[in-house]
C-alpha cells in the first residue's frame, strides 16, 4: 500500500489518480465479495480503471448554498426555469396529475424539484458517478462512511440494471439521473411510473416524476398541508412551536394557517434586511432531498411561480 504522506503528495500533484491506490480499497473489495458475491477479479478491474478526482473534493468543499440567499435564489428562480418548467409540465401533464393523485404531492412541487435539480433533465451532471463516489468514499473522511454506502449501492444498482459503471454521469456527490437520486435512494424509492417494466431515472421522465413523488411521500409529505408562510417578526430567535404560540410572541402570518400546526421560524437575508417565514412539515420533507433551507425555499418558491404562471398562461 502507498504510504499516506506519499499519497497525499500524489493527489496534490495530479487531478487523476487510480482509485486502486487509495487506502481502504482492498478491504472494500473483500466486503463486496463476501456480502454480495461480486467477482473479485472484476471488481479489481473496476477500481483499476476508476480515478480519484480532485475536482470532486473541490466541488463538495464549496457547495452552492454557501452563496448569499439572493444570489442562490436567482440561480433557480428565473425566466429560464419557469419557462422550461411550463414546457415540462405541459409535456407530462398526465403523468404529473397521476402522480399527484397517487402520492398526494402537488404537481408544481414535483416539477420545481426536477427543475432545480437538473433543469428538467437537461443537466444531470458532468462527473463520472463511479469516480465521484470512489473519491468521496476513500478521500473525504468527514463523510466517508456515507459515501462508502452509496458506492456499495451504486455497484449493486449497476449489476441489477446492467448499467455501464464507467458511463453514468451525475453530480459531484454521485447523484444520478433526471431527479438526481443518490444510488441508495434510487434502489429504495425509484418506481417504474411509466409502466414499461424498467425503472429508469437516467432517461425516463415518467419514472422521474413518479419517483420524486414517492420519495417525498415516503418521507412524510402531507397532502394539502402548508409548505411555508411569510411572517412578520421582530428579531425573534429561530425555533419550532405551534402557530398559536408563535402568534402569542408576536409573529404574524400574511396568510391564515391552522393554529395547531407546528412550524419553524426561519429567516433569509435580503437587500433591505431580513425576510421571515414559518416553515411547516412539508417544507422539512423537501429538506430530506437536500438538507438546506435555501434549497427547500427555492423549490417552494419556484413551485409557486410555476403554478401561478400556468394558471394565468404567462411566464414571468
Amino acid at each position: 500500500m502507498i504510504p499516506r504522506l506519499f499519497l497525499a503528495l500524489l493527489l496534490l500533484a495530479s487531478p487523476h489518480v487510480r482509485a486502486a491506490d487509495l487506502p481502504g480499497i482492498p478491504q472494500f473489495i473483500d466486503e463486496m465479495v463476501a456480502r454480495h458475491q461480486f467477482n473479485r477479479d472484476e471488481l479489481e478491474q473496476v477500481f483499476n480503471r476508476a480515478q480519484h478526482r480532485q475536482a470532486v473534493i473541490d466541488a463538495i468543499s464549496r457547495p452552492a448554498t454557501l452563496k448569499p440567499w439572493t444570489e442562490y435564489r436567482a440561480t433557480f428562480l428565473n425566466d429560464r426555469r419557469i419557462g422550461g418548467g411550463l414546457q415540462f409540465w405541459a409535456l407530462h401533464a398526465d403523468a404529473l396529475q397521476r402522480a399527484e393523485q397517487q402520492y398526494g404531492v402537488p404537481q408544481e412541487i414535483i416539477v420545481a424539484l426536477i427543475g432545480v435539480e437538473t433543469l428538467y433533465g437537461n443537466n444531470s451532471g458532468k462527473y463520472s458517478v463511479l469516480d465521484a463516489l470512489v473519491t468521496l468514499a476513500f478521500d473525504y473522511p468527514r463523510r466517508a462512511e456515507f459515501f462508502r454506502g452509496e458506492l456499495e449501492h451504486y455497484l449493486l444498482l449497476a449489476r441489477d440494471q446492467k448499467l455501464d459503471l464507467f458511463k453514468v454521469q451525475g453530480s459531484y456527490a454521485g447523484a444520478m439521473g433526471i431527479p438526481q437520486f443518490m444510488p441508495g435512494s434510487y434502489r429504495k424509492y425509484a418506481v417504474d411510473f411509466g409502466g414499461d417494466g424498467i425503472t429508469d431515472l437516467l432517461r425516463d421522465p415518467l419514472d422521474a416524476i413518479g419517483s420524486v413523488a414517492n420519495y417525498l411521500r415516503q418521507f412524510g409529505w402531507s397532502n394539502g398541508d402548508t409548505v411555508a408562510a411569510r411572517a412578520r417578526a421582530n428579531g425573534l430567535a429561530p425555533g419550532s412551536r405551534a402557530v398559536a404560540d408563535w402568534a402569542a410572541v408576536g409573529v404574524r402570518l400574511e396568510s391564515p394557517v391552522a393554529a395547531d400546526k407546528t412550524a419553524r421560524l426561519i429567516s433569509f437575508t435580503v437587500a433591505d434586511g431580513k425576510e421571515f417565514w414559518l416553515a411547516f412539515g412539508n417544507f422539512d420533507v423537501i429538506t430530506r432531498y437536500n438538507n438546506s433551507d435555501f434549497y427547500a425555499m427555492t423549490v417552494y418558491q419556484l413551485a409557486e411561480a410555476l403554478r401561478a404562471a400556468r394558471e394565468t398562461g404567462t411566464a414571468k
